[in-house]
């Protein structure tokens, strides 16, 4: 990635401040449409952040009909990236399965599956013998049924990150890694500029997506984004003898333990109820107890497989687990599209799109009135069920 000019844009129509998947998609999405000197700012190198330590699932799989729309929208850009962008990004159409082990998960998912149907999303509801079949590491031990969309998959987020790089300055947008925001100047109620350790942009847009970071940036300009970090750690194995490289991503929903294939070996985790909010990216040996119990009981026989290694990366939860999308009610000009609980990754090509449309002022290609902030002012939450 290049490295920060001597001198800043003196002026632009849109600052980006994040340069994850979603920060890029929008500055793509923006410069492509026309919108002139869109510049992006990124504190370290680009995709650093939450995007490049993400476990890479892609899906339309959600309880909600938006997040839906978002996840499934995101797929056909993923299906088609090298197409679109000239960059391979190893997308495996692997589906995702979802092991279910309570009549409450499984009346829950069928009617996730039937909400999924409506918007044209291939989901279903199967048997265990089914499952087993598609995942052959699985236990059947206490499962009642599984739900999979053979649409869903993985790919890799350096990858991602790139194509999108490359894309947004074919377009004509700058992007500036190691490039920190300090600050957005506010004047009259309303945008005026970008301060950054290099000097100050002066611009009448700016769009958070910062990530796990978003809550200070959105305090800047007295706009209240309730974004908490919350540390998620991901392993990668030794080479497993045998393994089917169609092996979905395969996901306990009882204990959110999952896995997907990564080469040779696999790539697993699993949520930590006993994880507390921070920006600790260490890795840390108190889960793996739990993590131990769940392989033992749901796929045995990775027990005796070595872990090669693995990282930590940040989620950006919300209260509700729902995405912050939309435009600032008290700060004209100040649009925001983070807090994706652990899913920006995913949905990060149609929010760009979403972002767009929201600064020109256009109908968005996927309503998402309801995951405006302001939405936690009132009684309009709905929480997102279906999170790993």
């Amino acid at each position: 990635m290049t490295a920060v000019p001597r001198s800043l844009p003196p002026t632009a129509s849109v600052v980006v401040i994040g340069g994850g998947v979603v920060g890029l998609s929008a500055a793509h999405a923006l410069a492509r449409a026309g919108v002139r000197d869109v510049v992006l700012l990124e504190r370290d190198a680009l995709g650093s952040g939450s995007t490049c330590k993400a476990a890479g699932g892609v899906r339309a799989q959600f309880s909600d009909p938006v997040n839906t729309a978002l996840g499934a929208r995101s797929l056909e850009t993923f299906r088609d990236f090298r197409a679109r962008f000239g960059q391979g990004v190893d997308f495996r159409e692997v589906g995702y399965l979802f092991l279910l082990s309570t009549p409450e998960s499984v009346a829950a998912f069928e009617a996730n599956v039937a909400v999924q149907n409506d918007l044209g999303v291939p989901s279903r509801v199967i048997d265990v013998e089914e499952a087993r079949r598609l995942s052959p590491l699985v236990s059947p031990e206490g499962l009642l049924a599984a739900a999979y969309s053979p649409t869903d998959g993985h790919c890799t987020p350096e990858s991602v990150v790139l194509g999108y790089a490359s894309a947004a300055r074919r377009a004509g947008a700058t992007l500036l890694p190691h490039c920190a925001a300090t600050g957005i100047d506010v004047r009259n109620g309303r945008v005026a500029g970008v301060r950054t350790g290099a000097g100050t942009i002066r611009t009448d847009a700016v769009v958070c997506a910062a990530g796990a970071w978003s809550a200070e940036v959105g305090s800047w300009v007295g706009v209240d984004l309730p974004v908490t970090p919350l540390r998620r750690q991901v392993l990668v194995t030794e080479p497993v003898p045998g393994l089917d490289p169609r092996t979905p991503f395969t996901i306990d929903f009882e204990t959110s333990f999952y896995f997907h294939a990564e080469g040779r070996g696999l790539l697993l985790g699993m949520s930590d109820p006993d994880e507390t909010p921070g920006f600790r990216l260490t890795r840390s040996d108190g889960w793996l107890p739990r993590l131990g119990a769940a392989v033992e009981r749901r796929a045995p026989a990775l027990a005796g497989v070595g872990i090669a290694g693995g990282w930590a990366g940040l989620y950006e939860m919300t209260p509700d687990h729902n995405a912050l999308i939309g435009r600032a009610d008290t700060v004209e000009g100040f649009l925001y599209a983070t807090g994706f609980s652990g899913h920006g990754f995913l949905m990060g090509p149609a929010v760009g799109e979403v972002v767009r449309d929201l600064h020109l002022g256009e109908r968005p290609v996927v309503d998402v009135t309801g995951l405006s902030a302001a939405r936690f002012a009132g009684a309009d939450v709905r929480p997102e069920l279906n999170v790993v």
